[in-house]
């Protein structure tokens, strides 16, 4: 059976900020590319789903929340039966201990 990748909200309001800002800041065609890699990331958590370390800072959380690292983001997910749950994608220029905020 085949593993299927859900995106929370929250995971999608956060690609769609790190759009707006790459092109605000650089330009439309770098916003395009940055999000298309990290949508086109997950097909590697997607093949592999135990690919991503575990997320130290949400040890204590009900699922183990692993993340794959993009760039200058973490693609901070966990798995359930035939599915993946993208939590979050979370700049890792930030203050680490906002993570628990997921």
């Amino acid at each position: 059976m085949e593993i299927k990748v859900f995106w929370t909200e929250t995971a999608l309001k956060n690609l769609e900020e790190v759009f707006e800002y790459y092109k605000f800041k650089a330009s439309l065609r770098v916003a395009r590319k940055l999000v298309k890699g990290l949508v086109k990331s997950t097909i590697q958590i997607q093949n592999s789903p135990n690919i991503g370390k575990k997320e130290e800072l949400l040890i204590d959380r009900k699922f183990v929340y692993r993340f794959l690292i993009v760039g200058n983001y973490k693609i901070i997910y966990w798995t359930e039966d035939n599915y993946i749950k993208i939590a979050t994608v979370f700049d890792c220029r930030q203050n680490p201990k906002k993570i628990r905020k997921v």
